[in-house]
């Protein structure tokens, strides 16, 4: 008997080279499948995230996208955003070419902007929210002891937490070989992400070769850690604005994460301030690994025992 299938392909974003940057999986003509369906895909791939397709509700957008965690369905986040896009565009376009594509997620409407110029290929979306501040109450030494660091921040950075959609706790700390050995600790790190109301920290010092080399943890929401993280590469940009580390006009920066995990990506972050932060837009890059179809699971309460 055969099984209903939909087409997939999976991408490897913000890096241009195979088996580099974060895995993705891109579902298609994901129009007629609940959410359970989609969860249950997404776990099933186990990936840090998987997007699901669908026609868009206005026909003058590209898609409308659905974002999933293997474990829960996020509004917004960014290395699904430059992969969907960039495998949307090349699918449909042939030669060099800048193509214009609105995506419909969640958390908004995304322009992105997909540009191929011989084997190079970049997608660059606009934040569809601007990120805040949100309070939070877990001391300095609890994130210290969370993340199995002696101390925590370097200069004028000190640890926040910000929301655009999705929300990090984010945790400056004063060295690469520091960024290296952090990890999240039991208790401790729990007891830090109820305190902070969180779910993921992104860490992040002065790099080398980049402006800052990070790396992004959330084990509570299926991630042990994250190879590249577009979401909380753009809520960044409030976390360097509180800290001091912006200045008006438009910022460039070149971010670097997934380096500890043997698969090293780039994020490029552009910001641009006035009296506030008025614009924050993310590049990156995406190469082709694999397609296939996968099987549709059976909707909730149809599944049958095995015998």
């Amino acid at each position: 008997m055969m099984l209903p299938t939909l087409p997939f392909y999976t991408l490897d974003v913000f890096t241009d080279r195979p088996f580099h940057g974060n895995p993705l999986a891109v579902v298609l003509n994901a129009d007629d499948l609940t959410t359970v369906q989609m969860q249950t895909i997404a776990g099933e791939f186990n990936l840090s995230e998987t997007i699901f397709v669908q026609a868009p509700h206005n026909p003058a957008h590209t898609a409308c996208v659905r974002i999933f965690f293997p474990s829960a369905e996020i509004p917004f986040a960014g290395h699904p955003t430059i992969g969907c896009a960039i495998h949307l565009a090349t699918s449909r376009l042939k030669g060099d070419f800048t193509a214009h594509l609105v995506l419909e997620e969640q958390a908004g409407l995304v322009p992105v902007t997909v540009t191929r110029r011989g084997p190079q290929v970049e997608a660059e979306f606009t934040a569809p929210v601007l990120p805040q501040a949100t309070p939070y109450t877990a001391p300095d030494d609890l994130i210290a002891a969370a993340l199995g660091l002696t101390d925590i921040g370097f200069g004028t950075h000190r640890p926040g937490v910000f929301q655009g959609g999705p929300r990090f706790l984010y945790v400056p700390v004063s060295s690469l070989s520091d960024l290296a050995c952090a990890k999240p600790h039991e208790p401790a790190w729990s007891q830090l992400m109820t305190k902070a109301g969180v779910d993921s920290a992104y860490l992040y010092t002065t790099g080398q070769a980049c402006d800052y080399r990070a790396r992004m943890f959330s084990p509570t929401a299926g991630i042990p850690e994250d190879p590249a993280t577009g979401s909380a590469s753009a809520i960044l940009a409030a976390q360097l604005l509180a800290n001091g580390a912006l200045k008006c006009g438009t910022i460039h920066f070149t971010l670097h994460q997934g380096v500890e995990m043997g698969r090293p990506s780039t994020i490029h972050l552009t910001v641009d301030l006035a009296d506030t932060i008025t614009a924050i837009r993310i590049r990156g890059g995406a190469v082709p690994i694999s397609h296939g179809q996968i099987v549709i699971p059976a909707p909730l309460g149809n599944f049958a025992p095995h015998a």
